[in-house]
């Protein structure tokens, strides 16, 4: 079967991995995910993945405590959920790899570019902790980051809602989904895809991005097999 996406980035929020529970970590909803990983690695596709710490902790909401240090929470807690998607991937004998934006060579490799195209080019999945390793900087720029370093084909938004709207599907009966949306119009809409800054830096290098309900997990194999779901966000209509 052929790939339409080659090498991707998966982006994957932290709630997505609490399942029901919105905190913490859901094994079996992990476990899932990392199935449906597995068979996208099986058909030859090239997989990293960012991961979200929100299940955790979020920076930009963390009240009164100094902004910096909050992000660096939240940085903290990108690699618990990274070494937990790695856990269930080792368990399904995927081989993968976590890189930390962070140094913690205790427990994860540093992120250093060339090694984690070789491991993806080795059929290794790479996940990537710790976002931009930057504060201000959400984990969406940080996987758009990684994926133009990597030379990604697309970027793949696993979220909790089926694609872009014209509005708030819950709050607007009448919001209508798109198929695809330029760049452009997502930021001159403020539709919420990405943050800005995520958004720009995918229009500047022209990674494509897929936005997609995680829901079901198997989505992840149908959009990198080129089944039409989800918004596809890119330069042309």
């Amino acid at each position: 079967m052929a790939l339409k996406y080659k090498r991707i980035l998966l982006k994957l929020s932290g709630e997505a991995l609490a399942g029901d529970q919105k905190f913490g970590l859901d094994y079996d909803t992990v476990y899932r995910i990392c199935a449906s990983v597995k068979k996208c690695v099986e058909l030859g596709a090239e997989i990293a993945i960012v991961v979200g710490g929100g299940n955790f902790w979020r920076g930009r909401s963390s009240g009164q405590m100094d902004r910096t240090r909050a992000d660096h929470m939240g940085m903290l807690a990108t690699v618990i959920n990274a070494l937990a998607l790695a856990d269930a991937l080792e368990a399904q004998k995927v081989d993968v790899r976590v890189q930390t934006a962070i140094a913690m060579q205790q427990i994860a490799e540093p992120y250093i570019r060339n090694r984690a195209v070789r491991h993806l080019e080795k059929g290794r999945v790479v996940i990537f902790g710790c976002g931009t390793g930057n504060p201000f900087f959400s984990t969406d720029t940080a996987a758009v980051l990684r994926a133009a370093e990597i030379d990604a084909d697309a970027i793949l938004l696993a979220k909790n809602i089926d694609g872009v709207y014209s509005a708030d599907p819950k709050k607007d009966p009448s919001a209508v989904k798109y198929d695809t949306i330029t760049y452009d119009d997502v930021l001159a809409q403020h539709l919420q895809v990405m943050d800005s800054t995520a958004t720009s830096l995918s229009m500047d290098n022209k990674i494509p991005v897929v936005l997609f309900a995680l829901k079901d997990p198997e989505n992840i194999l149908r959009v990198v097999m080129g089944e039409k779901i989800g918004t596809i966000v890119k330069e042309e209509p």
